[in-house]
């Protein structure tokens, strides 16, 4: 669903960061955010309500290559991770390329993520899109706590299309340009192959 700019050459790919909420989905995008070089992104804009904010910035990463002519520019967003947010994470869904799942690590926040990772797969069935389908990156974040569940219980409950995951611990950097260059990849082999065939 990615939009094409013809005057700049350039293609629009929209990345969803997904999960349950405090789960470190804004601590990745700012993280992100604050390490890229000043002129090879936009301004980092933030929607906030009483209890959650959306963040949302795009970039035009320098190596990841040209589709027919075309630079790539990724949208980053972050969804609301409260319940009550519904309509909005429905929203932000709409015209997504590839999600990156935020999983919370505490033990007590599992039931949080099955119940977000389930609402994803309803949200993008609303929106036409089909979650075994979809480009797909799973982060484990907070790993360093120490009631963090065990890693091989979060794979088999969150992970059972077994997409590629990272342990990562955001307000530190670790893992989250790895999780960013993964989805990025996989989006963009998947643009590849449909202007193949176009």
């Amino acid at each position: 669903m990615s939009f094409i700019n013809y005057s700049s050459r350039e293609i629009n790919c929209k990345i969803v960061y997904y999960g349950p909420g405090l789960g470190g989905k804004t601590t990745n995008l700012q993280f992100i955010y604050d390490k890229m070089s000043p002129d090879t992104k936009g301004k980092l804009i933030s929607l906030a309500t009483e209890t959650e904010r959306t963040l949302f910035f795009d970039f035009l990463p320098l190596a990841l290559g040209d589709i027919r002519g075309f630079k790539t520019r990724f949208q980053l967003y972050t969804v609301p991770g409260q319940v009550f947010y519904d309509a909005s994470r429905k929203l932000i869904l709409r015209g997504v390329d590839g999600v990156v799942f935020v999983a919370d690590s505490q033990i007590e926040r599992m039931d949080a993520n099955i119940e977000s990772i389930e609402n994803l797969k309803i949200n993008l069935k609303e929106n036409g899109y089909d979650f075994d389908k979809i480009p797909l990156v799973i982060q484990y974040n907070k790993r360093d706590l120490p009631n963090a569940a065990e890693l091989q219980e979060m794979k088999n409950t969150l992970n059972p299309k077994n997409a590629p995951d990272f342990e990562g611990v955001a307000t530190k950097g670790i893992a989250v340009f790895e999780t960013l260059k993964a989805i990025a990849k996989i989006v963009l082999v998947e643009m590849k192959k449909s202007a193949a065939v176009r």
